[in-house]
């Protein structure tokens, strides 16, 4: 139980350190929807999402209003469409991404994820179905979002797959090149992608999940920077300790609406996922925080370490609170939704190569970044390849979100609002992968896989 002192404490964090609950994602099983005949199992995802979503925003809010909370989206999460679809012998999944899109405005929540395939080790009909509708899929959605698995620590990486995402990327791009390419931003591609992630883009509902979840995102870096403003000059050892003292406070936050959400709605409360969650607002950046422990700005020497603390503290006092820790709990890096990222990269202090680097210690990955329009599709294959490796080698999820922003080149920027904030467009290497793409097939999983 919280005590007074520790009530009276996460008060504070709400009115002045930007603290939040990011996200309240309910996880919805549509495997009883598969059916032979398209439509009608269209019919059935609508009527299923309604029934059991049908009060998420209405419950959300009123526990906003009970506890003076923020809680910034209201989300839904699905099973992965391409093995609901698999039933039907519909040419394309265009349609099932429309019919969430139209689910997710009818009950009002802000994304829906779970346009998704599985294909790290292989890829089915319906996964290849799946994946070439993306482009056409999430260009004439506004709520739906896309995540493929395309590499795991056991199965090794699926380069037949990583070579076709990078096309799917930049055909996401250029089908919305009139909003910055914003369709290849509700795009995610994975290793290890975790089951019960409640973040966009890349949540979807596992197959080893329940009939129905409440799962919920964390936030709070701004909480964490001004607790560090208390420590200035002390050992990391003190840095470390005070991080997991005060995600403790902020985890109990996330458990008490994961429990409160999951009650009035009569499903089950799955996971809080520890994630320290940026926005572009002053004050919400993770970027500051790595600075708050003396790095001059984020990405100069010193980073990678900075940010490997604060993800082992932060998922060390988090799971001190929280009995079910899951999604990808740590630190998130997008360049767009974080202020300080931002400005570091505006001042040349961080790159893309220092970037990778960082995700080799954080929550997921390249999120959110902006590449000059004219990077070719090998390139971008090369950057998943890369991201991948680091992800499969090291047993945690890794993920890249990149947008190659038709029309502009580095030392512009693409401005999407909202949570997407602003990105600067980001240099990429002009030597050529395309040859290391073109290889194909898969990438053995390393001799760490071999656990029994």
């Amino acid at each position: 139980m919280l005590n007074t002192y520790e009530i009276m404490e996460t008060i504070r964090m709400l009115e002045e350190e930007k603290l939040d609950i990011r996200t309240v994602t309910m996880g919805i099983s549509l495997s009883d929807c598969a059916d032979g005949d398209g439509e009608r199992a269209r019919e059935k995802i609508y009527n299923k999402i309604v029934n059991y979503a049908g009060d998420l925003v209405k419950v959300a809010e009123e526990i906003e209003i009970k506890y003076d909370i923020p809680i910034i989206n209201k989300r839904i999460s699905v099973t992965p469409i391409s093995l609901i679809a698999a039933a039907c012998e519909d040419k394309d999944y265009i349609e099932f991404a429309k019919t969430l899109d139209q689910a997710a405005k009818e009950v009002g929540v802000d994304f829906i994820g779970g346009f998704s395939a599985l294909v790290h080790k292989g890829m089915t009909a319906a996964d290849k179905k799946l994946i070439n509708s993306i482009p056409e899929a999430l260009a004439q959605t506004e709520r739906v979002c896309s995540s493929v698995n395309i590499g795991t620590t056991r199965a090794g990486l699926n380069i037949d797959a990583v070579a076709q995402m990078g096309r799917i990327v930049k055909e996401c791009a250029e089908l919305t090149a009139d909003n910055g390419g914003v369709a290849a931003s509700k795009l995610v591609v994975f290793a290890n992608a975790p089951e019960d992630n409640p973040f966009m883009a890349g949540a979807f509902h596992g197959v080893g999940e329940g009939e129905c979840m409440i799962n919920v995102g964390i936030s709070g870096p701004g909480a964490v920077k001004a607790a560090l403003t208390k420590v200035k000059g002390e050992p990391f050892d003190q840095v470390a300790e005070t991080i997991k003292k005060t995600a403790f406070k902020i985890t109990r936050m996330g458990q008490l609406v994961a429990k409160e959400a999951s009650e009035k709605l009569g499903v089950t409360a799955g996971i809080v996922d520890l994630s320290l969650a940026p926005t572009p607002a002053v004050g919400d950046s993770v970027a500051r925080i790595l600075e708050e422990m003396g790095v001059e700005v984020a990405g100069a020497h010193g980073t990678t370490a900075a940010l490997a603390l604060l993800n082992d503290a932060v998922k060390k006092g988090g799971v001190m609170a929280s009995s079910h820790v899951g999604g990808l709990s740590g630190a998130f890096i997008p360049v767009s939704e974080d202020a300080g990222m931002i400005e570091a990269v505006e001042k040349g202090a961080l790159s893309l190569e220092k970037l990778e680097a960082m995700t080799a210690v954080c929550s997921v990955g390249l999120d959110m970044i902006a590449l000059p329009g004219k990077t070719t599709a090998a390139t971008i294959s090369a950057i998943i390849a890369d991201e991948a490796a680091i992800g499969m080698v090291n047993h945690k999820t890794t993920a890249v979100r990149v947008i190659p922003v038709p029309g502009k080149d580095v030392g512009e920027e693409v401005v999407y609002g909202g949570l997407f904030g602003r990105a600067p467009i980001m240099k990429v290497s002009e030597f050529s992968s395309i040859d290391f793409i073109a290889r194909g097939g898969r990438i053995p999983a390393p001799l760490q896989s071999l656990k029994n």
